[in-house]
């Protein structure tokens, strides 16, 4: 972990990163090897122990040992019994992926459609339900295949058009979202 906010020359060079955990987002500067946290210095020092994925971390004058396992840009990390799931993304690549950002959706009625013809195996929320981005809202089959409909943002069920074991075709829709 240490080696990637060093040059070739082994120098310290000035990298940001972009940690979000649950709804918190935090800047990360590492600059000649002094470390920043939302414009605050961090004493802290991470050493791999030789064992995959697990750390010392000198913090406080404290240390800890934690796990540390790695998916793509997101860090599942165990720490004194507690699990964290961290997003990070370097300044780079959130330049880079704000460019491919969808559009914002809009605010106020969103209707959630099939996107495929099948059968409806189970309707997961109720009218009046509050729901958060990315959630499971309708299982869907089609090709003997079940699809997970999720939430495309958070908000409220305002109604639900289909029950469970309805067929319904392409782009019919299946609850109203506000």
């Amino acid at each position: 972990m240490e080696a990637g906010w060093q040059d070739a020359g082994g120098r310290g060079a000035l990298v940001k990163y972009f940690a979000r955990l649950g709804e918190t987002e935090y800047e990360v500067v590492i600059d000649q090897g002094r470390i920043t946290v939302n414009d605050e210095v961090v004493d802290v020092d991470l050493t791999d122990v030789g064992i995959p994925e697990l750390y010392s971390v000198l913090f406080g004058g404290r240390s800890f040992d934690m796990l540390v396992q790695s998916d793509r840009a997101s860090y599942t990390i165990t720490f004194r019994g507690e699990q964290y799931v961290v997003q990070v993304e370097d300044e780079r690549s959130r330049k880079l992926n704000m460019g491919r950002q969808a559009p914002a959706l809009p605010q106020g009625e969103l209707p959630i459609k099939a996107p495929i013809s099948g059968l409806i195996v189970k309707v997961l929320v109720d009218k009046g339900e509050t729901v958060e981005d990315g959630q499971p809202l309708v299982i869907l089959e089609a090709m003997k295949m079940e699809n997970e409909i999720r939430s495309l943002r958070a908000g409220v069920v305002k109604s639900v058009a289909v029950l469970d074991g309805q067929r319904v075709e392409q782009n019919e829709l299946l609850l109203l979202l506000e």
